[in-house]
């Protein structure tokens, strides 16, 4: 079996596994509004595949042409995704099965980024369901939503002034928003070594956090008031030592102002970590405060909808990874983003100066 093809068949492994504990009834159940039910995902997730290989690759018809729009994360948005009649049970499987044995047809030497993006397609929507588990306490055997910090996240680092090759390389997989890679020149500036610990955001919570206006943004303290936001409660019931999860940009903007900090900009996250001077990194998503946008000589690859349709439209960058983001996806130049309210995602921060 070609490389590509075993790569896929790992990754389906993975994904039934992560959800062999779930009963119909959770699978198929909307969690939030802003999180698909997993069935759903499931689907998705095959439908992606028929359409980047069986079909534009391999040039067969859609194996359920009248699913396309159904399946298609933009014509059909997350907040109706779960009154739809999407597949379930037996027939998702089948589905899911039939997609994979035609894709068995198509030679993978034709384009093999194509394979490669089908495959982290994949893992990206495992941790995507992996949120909704975590969110509705159906988390499975052993998965814990953050790793250990390495350090309360108060203890800086410094970086000197100069310049700094970041982005992904030309060669490789990458994905369109990690490229080109381009030269920056960074003054110099101060990093955590660590994310912040739970212990840490214990005490920030503590001395008022949730209540001192002036550490928060108007958006942040608007949304906060609105939200009823309080201290997440793995702050407090969590390993100490571990880094808080499931902040939202918000909060993790709050804290920084707290100790007289700022979040670092995705650049300075970049040029520290490839320098080795950080810990932690991999524990938890890191809130950055740059916009998610392109850069210098951005091009679309291989279809626009990955990236250019999120960029300016408020989306805050996060880097590192999480215990729920697969090896495969995570690297130095990887590019996560979501809405400064959102607190689903495995995230958590580090400070700057």
């Amino acid at each position: 079996m070609p490389s590509e093809l075993e790569a896929m068949e790992a990754a389906r492994r993975y994904t039934l596994d992560l959800i062999g504990h779930l009963d119909t009834r959770q699978l198929e159940t909307s969690i939030v509004p802003f999180l698909s039910p997993m069935a759903w995902d499931l689907g998705h997730i095959a439908a992606f595949e028929d359409l980047w290989i069986a079909h534009r690759l391999g040039g067969m018809p859609l194996l359920l042409e009248d699913h396309a729009a159904l399946y298609d994360a933009f014509e059909t948005p997350r907040e109706v995704r779960a009154g739809l009649d999407f597949l379930r049970g037996e027939e998702l499987r089948e589905y899911m099965d039939a997609v994979r044995d035609r894709s068995g047809q198509v030679d993978p030497s034709d384009d093999g980024t194509i394979f490669e993006l089908v495959v982290r397609h994949e893992y990206q929507h495992t941790e995507t369901m992996l949120q909704a588990m975590a969110l509705a306490g159906l988390r499975p055997p052993g998965f814990r939503d953050g790793g250990p910090a390495g350090g309360d996240g108060l203890e800086l680092v410094e970086i000197g002034a100069g310049e700094a090759e970041l982005g992904a390389p030309a060669d490789g997989f990458a994905y369109d928003n990690e490229r080109p890679r381009h030269a920056v020149d960074l003054p110099a500036f101060a990093i955590g070594r660590s994310p912040v610990s739970n212990a840490t955001w214990l005490t920030f919570a503590e001395g008022g956090g949730y209540e001192r206006r002036e550490w928060w943004s108007a958006e942040g303290w608007s949304w906060k008031l609105d939200q009823d936001i309080e201290c997440p409660q793995s702050a407090s019931t969590g390993d100490p030592a571990a880094a808080v999860v499931h902040v939202s940009y918000h909060e993790a903007e709050a804290f920084a102002r707290s100790v007289d900090a700022r979040l670092p900009t995705e650049l300075e996250w970049e040029k520290a970590v490839l320098q080795g001077r950080l810990a932690g990194v991999g524990s938890v998503w890191e809130w950055t405060q740059s916009r998610f946008g392109g850069y210098p000589g951005f091009r679309a690859h291989p279809y626009r909808e990955y990236s250019e349709v999120f960029f300016d439209d408020g989306y805050r960058v996060l880097r590192g990874a999480s215990p729920a983001t697969h090896p495969r996806v995570a690297s130095p130049h990887f590019r996560n983003w979501d809405l400064p309210e959102r607190r689903q995602l495995f995230a958590g921060i580090r400070i700057a100066r």
